[in-house]
């Protein structure tokens, strides 16, 4: 049997370059690799709100 605490380990991707240029390899990379966020602009806005600008004398926020 596997032992049952391989489950609970990661790996990095292979790296390309060295020092400051180093960086992951995109070709050893897969999807589980990802940092797709699609709902992180609204979570900042609802952590994040803009404080109510318009009567403290500074321009409203252009949409």
């Amino acid at each position: 049997m596997a032992d049952p605490l391989d489950k609970a380990t990661s790996k990095a991707p292979a790296t390309l370059g060295e020092g400051c240029l180093s960086r992951y390899d995109p070709d050893d990379m897969s999807a589980e690799d990802g940092t797709e966020f699609p709902g992180a602009a609204e979570l900042w806005e609802q952590l994040n709100p803009e404080p109510d600008l318009v009567g403290a004398g500074l321009p409203a926020k252009r949409t």
